[in-house]
C-alpha cells in the first residue's frame, strides 16, 4: 500500500471521528475557591495532551493541579489553572479564546496547535546548536549584525555544556524575511564557524528556513537530539540540585510509572509533557499537584507500541531525559530586563557590554513588538564567582537606569526533600499494587 495514501486515510479518518465526537470544555469558577477549573473531554490521539497544555501555557496561565486520563478512545482532562498572580481567570476575553482554542470550533486545528511547521516571508528562522562557551550569544550577534540582520525575536537556552537558540530575523534594509540563496548560505557558514570556535571538531549546527515553529517546543527537540541529556565532567549540578525523577514498572496493568518531584515553576507540566511525547511515549493517566513551592508529577506511560519500559537502560534515559527537560528552564543567574526603542544591532550592542563586563548569558528572550524591544537575559559571572553589583550598576550607567532593570536573582536551586518515598498520587485508582522497581539506586557521573 502507498504510504502517503495510508496517511491521507488515517487523517481523514481522525477528521472524521472529530466530527461524530467533536470537543467539550467546561470552565467553572465556582467550584474551586483558588482557581478557574477547566474540563476538556476529546476524542483520543498521540499528542493531543500536549496541545492542551501549550494553549494553556502560551497564555501564560498557572497550572496548579490536573488529572488526566485517556484510557481508550477518549481523552477527559481536568485543570486547576490560575494566573500569574495566583487569581482566578475571570477576563471574557481569556474564557472565550480558551473555549473557542480547545473546544469544537478548532478541533485543535493545526493553526492552533502550533506544533508543525508553516511557512512565513515575514521573517528567517535560524536554528543554532552547539558547544556553550562565555560570550557566544555575544558572537552569534556581532555576526548577524555584520551581515545586515535585524534580530525581531530569539530565545536562547543553555544546559549541561550545550546551547540551542532559536532566532527569527529580517533583512535590516527591507525589514522582511532573507530569501537569496547565496546570502542565506553564507548566514549559514559564518554561523556554524562561530558556534564551532577555535574547536573545529566540536559539534554544531545550523539551520536557516522560512519555517515557523512553537519555539520552545523546537528548544526541547534541538537539545534532545543534542544529547544535552548526558551528563558531563562539567555538570554544575550535583545529585541533591537535581529534579527526583523515578520509574517504576506495574506488570498487572502494563504500565510504566513516572513520578516526578521538583520546585515548581511556570510551564513544568509542558517540559515534562512535550519531553514524553517526543519520546514516543503516551500517557495514560496522570496527577498533577502543588503542594506549596514544589511539585508533585504522576504520569502512568507506555510505549507507542503498547509496550511499558522495557530495561534499566530505558529506565535511565526516561530518567535523564525529563530531569534534563525539568534543569533547562531554570534560569541560573541574575534577570535582567531591558525595554527600549528597538534598532538594528541592539541585541550585538547589549550582549557585548555584558561580555566586556565578563558576564555570560544563560538564558535569554528577545522579543520585538510595535517597534519595543522587550528583552530578558539571566547572566552569570564568566568565572562563576556571583554577579558583582558594581558591574551591574557600571553597566546600566552605558545603557540607562531606566532601560536596564534588575528583577533580583531568581529562584534559587534549592533541592526538593530526596528523604520521601515516592509517592503514588493516585492513590485508589488501580487495586493491585504490584510494582516492579528496576532500580531506584540512581549513579551520577
Amino acid at each position: 500500500m502507498n504510504m502517503s495514501f495510508s496517511h491521507d486515510m488515517d487523517d481523514e479518518y481522525e477528521k472524521f471521528i472529530r466530527r461524530m465526537n467533536p470537543p467539550r470544555v467546561v470552565i467553572d469558577n465556582e467550584s474551586c475557591k483558588n482557581a478557574t477549573v477547566i474540563r476538556v473531554d476529546s476524542a483520543n490521539r498521540h499528542g493531543i495532551l500536549l496541545e492542551v497544555v501549550q494553549i494553556l501555557t502560551d497564555i501564560n496561565l498557572i497550572i496548579t493541579k490536573a488529572y488526566i486520563s485517556s484510557d481508550g478512545n477518549w481523552f477527559m482532562d481536568v485543570f486547576n489553572v490560575t494566573d500569574q498572580g495566583g487569581n482566578k481567570i475571570l477576563d471574557e476575553g481569556i474564557l472565550d479564546y480558551i473555549r473557542k482554542s480547545l473546544g469544537p470550533e478548532s478541533c485543535f486545528m493545526p493553526s492552533i496547535r502550533s506544533v508543525g511547521v508553516k511557512q512565513s516571508m515575514d521573517h528567517t528562522a535560524i536554528e543554532l546548536t552547539g558547544s556553550d562557551r562565555p560570550g557566544l550569544l555575544s558572537e552569534v550577534s556581532a555576526v548577524l549584525r555584520h551581515l545586515k540582520c535585524n534580530v525581531v525575536n530569539a530565545e536562547v537556552w543553555t544546559h549541561n555544556t550545550r546551547a540551542a537558540a532559536v532566532m527569527q530575523v529580517t533583512d535590516e534594509e527591507t525589514e522582511t524575511a532573507i530569501t537569496d540563496p547565496e546570502r542565506l548560505s553564507r548566514i549559514k557558514s559564518l554561523l556554524c564557524n562561530v558556534l564551532k570556535g577555535s574547536n573545529k571538531s566540536s559539534l554544531a549546527k545550523t539551520v536557516v528556513s522560512h519555517s515557523v515553529t512553537h519555539t520552545e517546543r523546537r528548544l526541547h527537540q534541538m537539545m534532545f537530539a543534542d544529547r544535552d541529556y548526558e551528563r558531563t565532567g562539567g555538570d554544575v549540578l550535583d545529585h541533591r540540585q537535581r529534579p527526583n525523577v523515578d520509574v517504576v514498572n506495574w506488570h498487572d496493568k502494563d504500565y510504566s510509572v513516572v513520578t516526578i518531584r521538583c520546585k515548581d515553576r511556570p510551564k513544568l507540566l509542558f517540559d515534562t509533557v512535550c519531553t514524553l511525547t517526543d519520546m514516543d511515549y503516551v500517557v495514560f493517566h496522570a496527577n498533577i499537584d502543588t503542594l506549596g513551592p514544589d511539585s508533585y508529577q504522576e504520569y502512568y506511560i507506555r510505549h507507542l507500541d503498547g509496550s511499558p519500559v522495557k530495561s534499566d537502560a530505558e529506565r535511565q534515559r526516561v530518567t535523564q531525559c525529563l530531569e534534563a527537560a525539568i534543569e533547562r528552564r531554570v534560569s541560573e543567574g541574575l534577570k535582567l530586563e531591558l525595554c527600549t526603542t528597538d534598532r538594528v544591532g541592539l541585541l550585538s550592542d547589549v550582549t557585548r557590554i555584558f561580555r566586556e563586563n565578563s558576564l555570560t548569558v544563560t538564558r535569554a528572550e528577545v522579543t520585538t513588538k510595535a517597534g519595543k524591544a522587550v528583552n530578558t537575559f539571566y547572566v552569570r559571572d564568566a568565572s562563576g564567582y556571583p554577579v558583582d553589583v558594581k558591574t551591574i550598576d557600571s553597566i546600566r550607567q552605558v545603557l540607562g537606569q531606566t532601560i536596564l532593570k534588575v528583577k533580583g536573582n531568581p529562584d534559587d536551586s534549592k533541592p526538593v526533600s530526596q528523604e520521601s518515598p515516592t509517592r503514588f498520587l493516585f492513590g485508589g485508582l488501580f487495586k493491585s499494587k504490584s510494582f516492579v522497581n528496576f532500580s531506584l539506586v540512581r549513579s551520577y557521573s
